[in-house]
């Protein structure tokens, strides 16, 4: 028993490469995904997103900081199939500082923690005695600091400012809107590649797709919070490529890695990151955008 409690610590705080999971078994039509699967995890996921957030906003903060641990863990086991050691300990007790500095601190508490987090990580690499890629493996854990828990805090300063879930559901129905209406579009009328290279899927037709999707359902969603229409279409906009920045970034971390998914933790979705990207991406824009455009907030109040 106690030879496989170690095990199971070992894979939490010493990842290693992730399994090669390129071959794409029950995969169905030309965006490559098992649909019904999918279908169900993602029911599985609002579920696991909406009973928390409308009955605790602290409990939904937790869940954030537990997706943030997750996503660390999938990008250590990415990075460590390119030779790289992401500095995980301090990332997970970084990634729980910042989350929590976001909801009872603000941005002030938020960019400190971050501060820490780097800094430790770049402390506990260099006092390793292992000598070789140190400033690769310090880059790295920076990146993983900042890609996964500092964004996703962006989400709990949207929580902290209205202490509203209609505004967390706003975002992420036009994150959703943004992926769902790119994907319809790519695969109806994508024939211009937007990064072969990177995701040979992702095409300027399904770039539109999302652009308009989420332009449609910002303008609505802002609307009925109290906001001006108009906000939607800027809000909207820039999710859209946002969020694409997002999905291309991590199809780069893929590639490079050598991966189809993050992980296969999500059942026709792939890894926590494979559905978060895009949503990570967005926050800082979407926090910003809503604290101009949403009434009864202000700067001050909004830290």
């Amino acid at each position: 028993m106690a030879s496989t409690d170690r095990s199971i610590f070992a894979r939490i705080f010493s990842p290693g490469p992730t399994r090669d999971n390129h071959p794409a078994s029950g995969s169905t039509g030309k965006a490559g995904r098992n649909l019904p699967q999918a279908i169900t995890t993602a029911v599985v996921l609002i579920t696991a997103v909406a009973v928390p957030i409308f009955t605790s906003l602290p409990a939904f903060v937790g869940v954030i900081a537990f997706v943030c641990l997750i996503g660390i863990w999938e990008l250590a086991g990415a990075f460590a199939r390119m030779g790289i050691t992401l500095t995980v300990t301090p990332l997970y007790v970084g990634a729980i500082g910042m989350v929590t500095c976001a909801w009872w601190l603000g941005s002030e508490g938020m960019l400190f923690a971050l501060y820490i987090t780097v800094f430790v990580c770049a402390a506990w690499r260099l006092l390793d005695r292992r000598q070789e890629a140190r400033m690769s493996d310090v880059v790295s854990s920076t990146f993983a600091a900042v890609y996964v828990p500092f964004l996703a805090s962006f989400v709990v300063l949207m929580l902290a400012a209205w202490h509203n879930p209609w505004v967390f559901v706003v975002f992420e129905l036009m994150v959703i809107a943004n992926d769902t209406g790119g994907w319809a579009a790519g695969v109806m009328f994508g024939k211009h590649p937007m990064a072969p290279a990177l995701s040979p899927k992702k095409s300027w037709e399904g770039f539109a797709g999302s652009a308009i999707t989420a332009m449609a359902v910002g303008s609505v969603g802002l609307w009925l919070l109290g906001a001006a229409w108009w906000w939607g279409l800027i809000a909207g906009i820039a999710i859209a490529f946002v969020g694409t920045m997002g999905d291309l970034t991590e199809s780069l971390i893929k590639r490079e890695a050598g991966l189809k998914d993050m992980s296969q933790i999500l059942p026709g979705h792939g890894g926590v990151l494979d559905r978060v990207d895009a949503l990570l991406m967005s926050a800082p824009v979407a926090y910003f955008v809503f604290a101009w455009a949403l009434p009864g907030i202000s700067w001050e109040s909004s830290h």
